[in-house]
């Protein structure tokens, strides 16, 4: 016997149609009167959303100084990518944000490598820091302050601290002998080296070395950095390399070498010329002069606590890799307090980025080519896929189909597909109009609610960093859209309906449109063009958009006759065609179906049963004919989940 249902979401279940335990029926609100755009109810913060959490007024994040002894590679991009999505996120919300990155270009690796190519080191230099500036805006990376450590500015403000820091009777000379790594500029202890001296991190042999150099007398903090780290269980993250750093500390802090004397590739000492700054002393200042500007020489030179501090000092994160993380957790607080400077609030250590399970370097000779991997994908797919696939401070590997199955299912289906056959219902049944406000419909429809209690989710996820879990909480709301137009399939009201069931179908049309544009909003920090073209779509304006009003249900600018009337286009085009980057991901792909389980073949055939009956809704039910983007992307999902069989 047919069962009529109605639902709260304001969509009435057609006659005829029997629904089979229907995905939203534990949500508030089944009732026994259809709700319509028209109620005028009063609206109520639903039960299941909770407060977005409170953002600084500013805020300050950097990259590591990049090493230009050769090109960049993708384990560089990787933190460049999560600190654009940071200041992008606290941009959204209304903070004053410094995003500072750049190159470290003094030291005896650079003076090498130029000498490899036949280059004087500030040729080589120059070079270097363009291809990473290239990079960067392949990547879509906007940052507020690009420093180089041989810009002027840097040079005084580097003797400026010096100078600070030996008047405190914090720089001392000595002899020194030990075990150094060319790779790591820096002299290694025995428990960073293999029995036969090769440096841990870079597997190449370390140079016994004996020279005299200048001092810090890291010793002397040892007290306060040990407190430091104690007392502030934020200050280094994530807890894991905390724990590392306070080993670090409580077995005794040594000082350390902050001079070469036989590197002539560095800042002279102005004390001692003779004698050039250690490239860590020379590059952390980095993150002080990039706070001025390129024509702010005599202002860096004086660099004062209180002028730093209205530039944006001290930084609320360093994100850097945690095979630097002595340096900046360590050395870097001790040189600070030294110079009577404050302390950064938080460094991030995050994990590497492997092939073939060792870490991703210039110096092991395995890098990833980030340039090839976005001119073949776009920067979206990139910065998606490292930012939701790899939890942040945590290792990962990266596999080119992995890559293109999470891209294309999270933002090509679950995300573009949903608003391509969207607009096409609405363009075919609406005149591309909205009949409705999102703001109108009820509190407890099931993408309001989701909307509701997903935002503050997220907005806590970036702050904390957890890019991977802001990502999936985003689509959280994408997902719950396409489970609402699989259960009450509006295409069958809109052509069978009777006038009542017709209008709820519209209102259905209307609450997909607005969840999709908060997805919009919610990832505009991690895949910012998508988030545009979105935008663009539903004939918004996307410049100006804000976290507190648009993040909002019913706030982000579609109202009742609102019109769409451009013609829907894919948004995200799905990723195929020859493999970019790891030609065996083709062969390995061919083979799926051959070693397939009896559990996995099943699985894939429900798939592949799923796809192909999207396909005949969306021609027999929804009218659309074979050159729509909707059809095509649905036909490419189907010929994909049958090529898993084999």
């Amino acid at each position: 016997m047919a069962t009529t249902t109605v639902v709260s979401t304001g969509l009435q279940a057609f006659r005829g149609l029997h629904l089979q335990k229907p995905l939203y029926s534990h949500v508030r609100g089944f009732s026994k009167s259809l709700r319509t755009c028209t109620d005028k109810q009063q609206r109520t913060w639903h039960p299941r959303a909770r407060p977005t959490p409170a953002v600084p007024e500013r805020f300050t994040v950097t990259t590591p100084l990049y090493y230009v002894n050769a090109s960049p590679h993708m384990g560089s991009a990787y933190p460049t990518i999560a600190a654009d999505v940071l200041s992008r996120f606290y941009r959204l919300n209304g903070s004053e944000v410094r995003f500072v990155t750049g190159t470290d270009e003094h030291g005896e690796k650079i003076e090498l490598a130029a000498t490899d190519r036949g280059l004087s080191p500030i040729e080589h230099c120059d070079a270097l820091a363009m291809e990473y500036q290239s990079l960067w805006s392949k990547l879509d990376i906007k940052y507020d302050s690009f420093v180089r450590t041989t810009q002027p500015k840097h040079e005084r403000l580097v003797q400026t601290v010096l100078n600070r820091v030996w008047d405190n009777g914090d720089i001392y000379k000595a002899d020194y002998k030990g075990w150094y790594c060319v790779g790591c500029e820096e002299y290694k202890d025995d428990a960073d080296m293999d029995e036969d001296h090769n440096c841990a991190i870079h597997r190449k042999p370390c140079e016994e070395r004996e020279e005299e150099n200048y001092f810090f007398r890291l010793s002397k903090y040892q007290d306060q950095i040990e407190s430091l780290i104690e007392d502030n269980t934020a200050f280094v993250s994530p807890s894991s390399r905390r724990n590392e750093v306070l080993g670090w500390v409580k077995d005794g802090l040594r000082d350390f070498s902050i001079s070469r004397a036989s590197v002539p590739w560095g800042i002279p000492i102005a004390k001692d010329p003779s004698q050039t700054i250690y490239v860590w002393f020379d590059a952390l200042n980095g993150y002080l002069s990039a706070l001025y500007s390129e024509d702010e020489t005599d202002l860096a030179e004086d660099a004062s606590a209180s002028d730093l501090k209205e530039r944006g000092w001290p930084a609320a994160v360093h994100i850097i890799g945690k095979d630097i993380l002595r340096f900046h957790a360590v050395y870097w607080p001790g040189m600070l307090l030294s110079a009577g400077l404050e302390l950064p609030k938080q460094v991030f250590g995050h994990g590497f980025l492997t092939k073939d399970g060792l870490k991703m370097g210039k110096s092991l000779g395995n890098v990833l080519d980030p340039v090839a991997l976005v001119d073949g994908y776009g920067a979206d797919a990139v910065r998606y896929y490292f930012m939701r696939e790899v939890p942040f401070g945590q290792d990962g590997d990266f596999s080119e189909e992995r890559f293109r199955n999470i891209v294309n299912a999270n933002l090509a289906n679950d995300v573009g597909n949903l608003l391509n056959r969207t607009l096409n219902l609405l363009k075919k049944n609406c005149d591309s109009t909205l009949p409705c406000s999102p703001a109108d419909l009820p509190d407890d429809h099931v993408l309001r609610a989701a909307v509701e209690a997903q935002v503050p989710i997220v907005s806590q996820h970036f702050q904390d960093m957890k890019f991977h879990e802001a990502c999936t909480a985003a689509l959280v709301i994408s997902g719950k859209g396409n489970q609402f137009m699989e259960e009450v399939a509006p295409w069958t009201g809109l052509k069978k309906g009777t006038d009542e069931e017709k209008e709820a179908a519209k209102q259905a049309l209307v609450a997909v449109l607005e969840a999709v544009r908060v997805v919009a909003v919610l990832l505009a920090p991690v895949t910012p063009t998508l988030s545009r073209r979105i935008y663009e779509q539903l004939e918004l304006e996307f410049d100006g958009v804000s976290w507190a009003q648009d993040a909002a249900w019913g706030a982000g600018g579609l109202s009742k006759d609102h019109a769409v009337t451009s013609k829907p286009y894919a948004v995200f085009q799905r990723m195929e065609g020859d493999w970019i980057i790891d030609t065996s991901s083709g062969d390995d792909a061919g083979d799926v179906g051959g070693g397939l389980s009896d559990e996995d073949r099943a699985a894939i055939q429900a798939e592949v049963e799923r796809c192909a009956a999207l396909v005949r809704d969306l021609k027999e039910n929804q009218g659309l004919g074979n050159a729509d983007e909707a059809v095509k992307a649905a036909v490419a999902d189907l010929l994909a989940a049958k090529a898993k069989l084999g």
